[in-house]
């Protein structure tokens, strides 16, 4: 399909309006047969979504298995990275022992342990999306991504912890810091993302295999360039957002946060197309081959590229960051230059791009204000320490609203007309600006540095933006990078000692959580 056809029907969706027609049934999702790492055999929780399937097809996992060892991590670890809100290990378990009793192990995501944010429905299983609203709230009906993964042979070990109403990194209601970067467990104030931290963390900690985000300011791509994982926030429609507790309808994704492109892509297919529940996600393109694009392709000089991309630098792209992050970045470049297939390209941004994107961000309060009316007149306290930024979507007016969506639509001109003229994909240093006007992202890890002056190090990961519905070039450009360097092989050590909530304990309070909300 072309760019041209696929720009005409983002912008009709993110418009509003959908075509009447819907895209024609899905073959199932092949998950391939990969070559198995010796630390995924030996520790299967290791192991990737392609990985794991390919011990159970061979006899050499069983599900039970599988689910068994991260139920372990999870009673190992869970004090101190307090990755999950609940956690359904009998359930889990009950199901694993049904995929192998029946030797079910040819579906996309057969036996695979996954965390769901716990902003998803999910029938049966408490869904608070952290916050005192929704204390009490169980749903009798899964969200249309949760009903689709477990369709697929997912099965769901808990609800990933979440920052309040998915207005920050994790904390409790009233600001205490909850979920940690499994690189830094005993810093919690080392950020590990944004409100998806509990899902990154349960993948990033070898607790869940891989896990379902939701974003609208970045909460897929932040947390998992900060963890080490791989996370594909798709354009808007691509995934259904039915029956997640919403924060902002024209902005939230649902998308996965996984631990390689492959890994996405399978996570991505199966969520995909069509939702008669969400009239975003019709009339849309149809969903290309992601698991093919997210597959190296090896040609006589080595790893290259599936199809030729210029890739775009911004001028700013080494502006703001330490000598490590710094180097990190140019040793990505370096890597993807020498891949045929690639050029990279130095762009600028639009005259007044950080002026655009900052008018039309503003006006994401009022719609996150929309649906909460009514707790709001009844009891401002319900939103604890996000409860300015509620508050501020209701002062926003009318006039400052329609400004926003004129900024919108310039800006989409000025990317169409200009930037994408000349590459396919653009590098970028925050996620915000093409997250919010709904074009696909991709996040992934190309380097370490110390998380803070003398510290650790941790991760450092690369945000790439695309066209719409353009998830497989972005998953392409990562396949490479990954089949060039092994940093998505790595994984955190082991947290040490426990880690209580208590006195001293970190917290933010309402201003810092209005300053930096999703």
């Amino acid at each position: 399909m072309s760019r041209t056809l696929n720009r005409r029907t983002f912008l009709a969706a993110s418009g509003g309006a959908t075509f009447a027609a819907t895209a024609p049934a899905r073959a199932a999702v092949a998950a391939p047969d990969v070559t198995v790492r010796s630390a995924a055999v030996d520790d299967p929780t290791e192991a990737t979504i392609a990985e794991a399937l390919t011990l159970l097809r061979a006899g050499r996992l069983t599900a039970t298995d599988l689910v068994q060892a991260h139920v372990d991590r999870i009673g190992a670890f869970e004090s101190v990275y307090q990755a999950f809100n609940t956690v359904t290990a009998d359930a889990a378990l009950a199901k694993a022992a049904e995929v192998d009793a029946r030797g079910d192990v040819h579906r996309a995501l057969s036996g695979i342990p996954l965390c769901i944010k716990d902003n998803y429905w999910t029938a049966g299983v408490p869904t608070t999306a952290n916050s005192t609203i929704f204390a009490d709230f169980v749903p009798d009906t899964d969200a249309t991504a949760v009903a689709r993964l477990t369709a697929a042979g997912g099965i769901v070990l808990g609800k990933g912890q979440m920052g309040p109403l998915a207005t920050t990194r994790a904390t409790t209601p009233a600001g205490v810091v909850t979920t940690v970067n499994a690189w830094t467990p005993q810093d919690p104030s080392v950020d590990p993302g944004g409100s998806s931290t509990g899902p990154a963390t349960a993948v990033a900690g070898r607790l869940a295999t891989s896990s379902i985000g939701t974003q609208t300011g970045g909460s897929i791509t932040e947390p998992s360039r900060q963890q080490n994982l791989t996370g594909l926030k798709p354009t808007m429609g691509r995934t259904s957002i039915h029956g997640i507790i919403p924060l902002s309808f024209t902005r939230d994704h649902s998308g996965p946060l996984a631990r390689d492109a492959v890994d996405a892509a399978i996570m991505t297919s199966v969520l995909a197309g069509p939702d008669p529940l969400d009239p975003r996600t019709l009339g849309l393109p149809e969903v290309p081959d992601l698991v093919t694009a997210a597959t190296p392709v090896h040609g006589v000089k080595g790893v290259e590229l599936r199809r030729a991309t210029a890739i775009g630098v911004p001028a700013d792209f080494f502006a703001g960051v330490g000598a490590e992050v710094a180097a990190a970045r140019q040793a990505f470049l370096d890597r993807m230059a020498a891949v045929p297939g690639v050029t990279l390209v130095d762009v600028q941004y639009p005259a007044d791009w950080e002026l655009l994107t900052g008018t039309f961000n503003a006006i994401r309060l009022s719609e996150r204000t929309e649906p909460f009316r009514h707790w709001l007149r009844e009891d401002l306290s319900l939103f604890g320490v996000s409860s300015l930024s509620w508050l501020q979507g209701l002062l926003l007016s009318g006039d400052e609203w329609i400004t926003g969506q004129r900024a919108k639509t310039w800006l989409l001109q000025e990317l169409f007309a200009g930037l994408f003229t000349r590459v396919d994909v653009v590098l970028q240093t925050s996620p915000v600006p093409f997250d919010i006007l709904g074009l696909p992202e991709i996040a992934f890890p190309i380097g370490e540095a110390p998380a803070a002056e003398g510290g650790p190090l941790a991760p450092v990961g690369v945000i790439v933006g695309g066209q719409p519905y353009e998830e497989d070039r972005l998953l392409e450009v990562a396949a490479a990078h990954q089949a060039v360097s092994d940093f998505h092989t790595r994984r955190p050590a082991d947290p040490s000692g426990v880690r209580t909530l208590g006195a001293g304990t970190l917290r933010l309070d309402a201003e810092t959580v209005a300053q930096a909300t999703n």
